[in-house]
């Protein structure tokens, strides 16, 4: 989805389908090995649906329609100060239709002391780079990274719809940072907390923000979420 920072002659990529398999190819190819954790789709969520889903889960990815209301809501969100614990790893989004890849990377970067990226893989030195920045010059490197830009393109031609530039939705990223859970949008100047939470209890607590966010659209049906969850040795 376009950005509030972007100018017109902005970047603009082709977005990432809401799919599992793209994904995780596009994060074992950026240096997230595959032993270490893999992207699944939510298939509901109630409790017998989310019991389902592989743990630990390491982040939740939302993907929802672009409308007048959630556009109102996200303008007043930003208006509110907020405070956040300086271990959350956040960035902005300054490429057009670059939130699937940004919510991948929200998702990593929160939880880079929990998983080995491959030594000198794109994931690895892009953490390394920008862990000292602020989340607009993360979103500057971002853009200027060609590796990525490539990267991305494979990916959101690999699906199974046709990738096209005009997109509705968006991706934000749900992570637990210190006891909290963070909501992760890059088109938002910072992370958004949504109270106490777990590693343990991540995905249930994700589940009922994202539960709010689809009672607010009823019409709509665009919605998805996926989660990344971390491999147990000998689980698989």
């Amino acid at each position: 989805m376009a950005t509030p920072d972007e100018s017109p002659s902005a970047k603009k990529w082709l977005p990432l389908e809401a799919n599992p398999d793209v994904m995780n190819q596009f994060l074992w190819g950026l240096g997230l090995s595959e032993d270490e954790a893999e992207c699944y789709d939510v298939y509901g969520l109630d409790e017998e649906l989310l019991a389902m889903v592989p743990k630990p889960v390491l982040a939740v990815l939302f993907l929802y329609p672009i409308t007048t209301q959630s556009e109102e809501e996200r303008i007043l969100q930003d208006s509110t100060k907020r405070e956040t614990s300086n271990k959350v790893y956040f960035m902005r989004q300054t490429v057009g239709n670059a939130c699937g890849t940004i919510g991948l990377l929200h998702a990593i970067g929160n939880v880079t002391s929990e998983i080995k990226l491959v030594e000198g893989s794109f994931l690895d030195r892009f953490f390394k780079s920008t862990a000292s920045m602020d989340p607009q010059e993360r979103a500057a490197y971002l853009e200027n990274d060609q590796e990525m830009e490539v990267s991305h393109s494979v990916a959101a031609t690999a699906g199974d719809t046709e990738a096209s530039t005009n997109a509705d939705a968006h991706f934000i990223c749900f992570s637990c940072v210190d006891g909290e859970l963070y909501e992760l949008d890059g088109r938002k100047s910072g992370a958004v907390s949504h109270g106490p939470s777990s590693p343990s209890t991540l995905l249930q607590d994700a589940a009922k923000v994202i539960q709010g966010t689809i009672q607010k659209n009823p019409d709509s049906i665009n919605f998805n979420v996926i989660a990344i969850s971390k491999k147990l040795e000998g689980a698989y």
